[in-house]
């Protein structure tokens, strides 16, 4: 079986800026959820059997109380911070698992139960459904994958060290090093992707890069001065790579099975599709839960 878990804060972003605005009975912007229905429906009549969809249902996490700087809700436009709601609904009465993360983020429910999926003999690939670069540290071999459905672009372990000079298990590293905007992670200063990656291709941690720039043993250029500034910034990239490295023990309760779709449910999904002015979404549905 092939696994698909799916970042439902960036598919509802994605359909927020990427579809029409749509009003619903009330008058309320809901064009968002119903692009993201589309979308998941895409994804069932393709194939997907196990599926399982994460929110950030607070943008804020444990992360904000580790660094005052990391990213916030501040700034989300109001009708599409309005859906949230309505997205998790959605995918709920579509009859998916949906996780809906508060303490943690939803990367880090992803990146848990895609290690517990990947642990199972009985799954033949985990596709975790995000162009996030953070999500491309879970990438393992062409076993677990990071897919970007809407360009339709597959990232296995090799794609992943072509595209960031480093393998999957320096991407936390990588991101500590030369900063991550979309989560708030300054970075170390003189540190862009190629200085990084060279270093970390060859020592695979941040940690492991020594303070003396002549025990170096990767080429960079101005390595005296990315010395000065790493040893400079020592203590506050360690915690740029703790806040890179995602959680992979969030407390899910769903085991493999529990992702199989069992089809939509028909009373929750009617209602919900009068509530969105949506009447064709019923007749879209593949199957129904028995």
């Amino acid at each position: 079986m092939r696994v698909h878990l799916v970042d439902g804060t960036y598919e509802l972003f994605r359909a927020y800026y990427g579809a029409p605005p749509s009003s619903a009975p009330d008058g309320t912007e809901v064009g968002a959820t119903r692009a993201l229905a589309r979308s998941l429906l895409s994804l069932l009549k393709k194939g997907g059997t196990h599926v399982g969809v994460a929110f950030d249902t607070v943008i804020e996490s444990f992360r904000n109380q580790l660094f005052a700087g990391y990213k916030t809700g501040a700034g989300i436009d109001p009708p599409l911070w309005a859906q949230f709601p309505l997205a998790e609904e959605l995918t709920r009465a579509l009859g998916l698992v949906t996780w809906s993360m508060i303490d943690f983020e939803a990367d880090d429910a992803l990146a848990t139960f895609a290690a517990r999926a990947a642990a199972d003999p009985a799954v033949e690939q985990v596709l975790i459904c995000s162009p996030d670069k953070d999500l491309c540290q879970c990438v393992r071999g062409d076993r677990v994958v990071e897919l970007d459905r809407r360009r339709e672009i597959v990232l296995d372990e090799e794609k992943v060290i072509a595209k960031f000079g480093v393998g999957p298990a320096s991407i936390p590293d990588f991101l500590a090093l030369v900063g991550d905007a979309a989560d708030g992670i300054p970075g170390v200063p003189r540190w862009g992707e190629k200085a990084a990656a060279a270093a970390l291709a060859k020592v695979l941690h941040v940690e492991a890069i020594p303070a003396d720039p002549s025990a170096w043993t990767f080429t960079v250029r101005g390595k005296e001065g990315l010395a000065a500034s790493l040893n400079e910034h020592r203590e506050v990239v360690g915690l740029y790579k703790t806040l890179a490295t995602l959680r992979t023990d969030v407390p899910l309760q769903e085991n493999l099975q529990d992702l199989e779709w069992p089809g939509a449910d028909r009373g929750l999904l009617t209602a919900l599709a009068a509530r969105l002015g949506d009447e064709d979404l019923v007749a879209a549905v593949p199957r129904w839960r028995a």
